[in-house]
């Protein structure tokens, strides 16, 4: 990708926040149609590096390029939010909005685009509701529309489906499908590897320095992913897709343990 076509680039990017650096020579280049996912495990520095491609972070070492006038959405991890803040959906929605305003007051203008950006995620019957009334998926919707409400060209978005259902991950993952499809840049991290990661299009594993780097079928390999947890993973194939199991052993339905082994592991390098 040349420098004219990348949204952000991130070359040897070290940042630390005490003794030791949480991201040390990081490497990452996200165009306009991407779609990535960084996977690894806690305190691995995915949320660091969404920071740093935020700007909230500064690097101790190396380089961040944002193409010059980047719009960048932000969706926090939801457990990071005061939810008894005393605000409607609406309102918080409308929060994003807090430069370029001459008025205390939304315009009726601003209203209709809040309106118009709830409907579609399909929370439109939710706007006056406190945000505390919210299940969890709702509550990353909420997240989201004020995100989009930026009209962004790059998404980033810090585990969007903790603490979600199945079905509201299936939810989400379907609206940031259509969203990167209608043209918008997607950056996320994510811990669920069969839920989420599997069905990204790009992944990069990272444990400090990143570990690898493609699609699914090329990161979530054991070898990859040893590097990556620091313990032997075993992976699946299933309906044409890798399954990640930890530990390496499986409860039969009579209750006996026993090993189990990877049929199509990724050890071939396909």
């Amino acid at each position: 990708m040349s420098a004219g076509e990348a949204l952000v680039r991130l070359e040897g990017v070290t940042c630390a926040y005490g003794a030791g650096p949480v991201l040390a020579g990081a490497d990452l280049e996200i165009g306009p149609r991407d779609f990535t996912g960084i996977v690894g495990p806690s305190g691995s520095g995915k949320t660091t590096l969404l920071r740093a491609v935020l700007g909230t972070v500064t690097p101790v070492a190396g380089t961040v390029w944002r193409r010059p006038g980047l719009r960048v959405g932000y969706v926090p991890q939801v457990e990071t939010v005061n939810w008894s803040f005393p605000v409607t959906v609406a309102e918080a929605v409308l929060m994003s909005r807090t430069t370029g305003r001459r008025l205390p007051w939304p315009s009726a203008a601003e209203r209709a685009e809040v309106a118009s950006v709830l409907d579609r995620l399909g929370i439109g019957g939710l706007g006056g509701r406190h945000i505390r009334e919210l299940s969890g998926g709702q509550q990353q919707r909420v997240f989201l529309a004020r995100a989009l409400l930026r009209r962004p060209q790059l998404l980033l978005l810090d585990e969007p489906t903790s603490g979600v259902d199945v079905r509201a991950r299936h939810d989400i993952l379907r609206l940031l499908t259509e969203l990167n499809a209608g043209g918008l840049a997607v950056l996320l991290t994510t811990h669920d590897l069969n839920g989420m990661a599997a069905h990204l299009p790009h992944l990069v594993s990272l444990n400090t320095s990143v570990t690898g780097r493609g699609t699914p079928r090329q990161v979530l390999t054991p070898e990859v992913l040893e590097r990556t947890y620091g313990a032997p993973m075993e992976v699946l194939e299933h309906g044409g897709m890798r399954v990640v199991v930890d530990p390496a052993v499986l409860v039969t339905p009579t209750g006996a343990r026993a090993p189990i082994s990877a049929t199509s592991s990724g050890r071939d390098g396909r």
